[in-house]
């Protein structure tokens, strides 16, 4: 059964929580803000936008006694030509020991800064065209804007952000919106402090295919996403790799276009990753996966075939599981099985009331009366 109401309470109980969300927001918008005022970076920084999972609305709750984190990018007018990856950083030292003295340390691609709410990623990037500095200064780019808060969303001259859309000239600066095209950004180039060299990234491209991705499924994709990263979390500690992105980036390519509840995204999510990569598994292969924007760029580089085997029979598992749950014919049996993938964030359904497999209500729900068939759909 695909039990809406219980899905959305889970999901309700794994997104980060009001306070974790409140952190990430001050966390970010005060380093946003500090960078803008700062009276030397002032003058090499063009924009600043959020990426990674809380920009695509695809993060869980952090563990207990973790920190929430958000990884902010910082487009300047630097030239790679002019600056080794470590020189570009080491710009940034005077701002970080003003403000974060202590708290920052060099990462390969990054910079890490660990405050006692929040982990905070510092991603500088190099110059990209004129052009498309002003493009990268845009609301489209700049604003907090999730897959969550808006449907709308596309890399477009007049996108009004969801924060400013009461103000005056709003609704026809979003009628003007939908007319424009996308803009068709080049890669991003970022220093790699550990390969010594400017490397291509493109998170604007993987937010804006999660977004269209989320909108091909009916608005359930993003909570697929949630869904399989938590089941993954509370069930298995090893293999270390694959996790965080390249896990989602999976699951996008795995997930069905016109699914319509999460239950069933995540049971034809979990299936065609059995299915598909069953060969690469057996032979302890691991299957390369280009970036979305970057192709070249195998998002699986780090995980070992030995590593992707284990990995893909953690998911046949679980496709198994989710099956059961999906075809179940009583909520109760259907919980339960739901449980088994989830853990206690699901909710329990109430015991079962005589023969006819009708329960004591709690929660509302669609009784199914055949197994799901999607026409059409394909995937990503």
């Amino acid at each position: 059964m695909e039990l809406p109401t219980y899905f959305s309470d889970f999901l309700a109980e794994i997104r980060p929580t009001r306070n974790q969300r409140n952190e990430l927001k001050t966390g970010h918008s005060t380093l946003r803000d500090r960078l803008r005022q700062d009276v030397d970076l002032a003058k090499i920084i063009v924009s600043t936008f959020l990426q990674g999972s809380y920009r695509r609305a695809t993060a869980i709750r952090s563990h207990e006694g973790k920190r929430s984190d958000v990884d902010i990018v910082v487009v300047t007018t630097l030239y790679e030509e002019d600056y080794t990856p470590q020189a570009a950083m080491d710009l940034f030292v005077p701002f970080l020991d003003r403000y974060y003295k202590g708290k920052w340390a060099f990462q390969g691609r990054s910079i890490g800064i660990s405050l006692s709410y929040v982990d905070l990623d510092l991603v500088i990037t190099s110059a990209p065209s004129e052009v498309e500095q002003k493009m990268l200064r845009s609301a489209s780019v700049t604003s907090e804007d999730t897959p969550e808060d808006v449907t709308d969303w596309r890399l477009v001259p007049s996108y009004v952000s969801l924060v400013e859309r009461s103000m005056p000239g709003a609704t026809a600066r979003l009628l003007q919106a939908r007319k424009e095209a996308e803009w068709q950004l080049a890669p991003l180039r970022i220093p790699d402090r550990d390969a010594e060299k400017w490397d291509d990234t493109h998170p604007l491209e993987q937010i804006r295919w999660t977004w269209a991705k989320n909108a091909a499924c009916n608005g359930h994709y993003v909570n697929v996403v949630k869904a399989i990263k938590w089941w993954r979390r509370i069930n298995y500690t090893t293999p270390k790799y694959p996790k965080g992105y390249p896990v989602e980036h999976l699951i996008g390519l795995c997930t069905m276009n016109g699914i319509t509840s999460v239950a069933e995204g995540v049971t034809l999510a979990l299936e065609a990753i059995r299915d598909t990569y069953e060969w690469y598994a057996q032979n302890e292969i691991t299957p390369e996966l280009p970036d979305h924007g970057v192709p070249a760029h195998n998002v699986f580089h780090r995980v070992t075939g030995e590593e992707f085997s284990q990995f893909h029979g953690q998911v046949a598992d679980a496709a198994a599981i989710a099956r059961g749950a999906l075809d179940a014919t009583t909520v109760k049996k259907s919980a339960d099985e739901w449980r088994k993938l989830f853990g206690d964030k699901f909710p329990e359904a109430p015991e079962e009331n005589g023969d006819n497999g009708n329960v004591t209500k709690s929660y509302s729900y669609t009784p199914r009366q055949a197994p799901t068939i999607i026409g059409g759909g394909r995937y990503a």
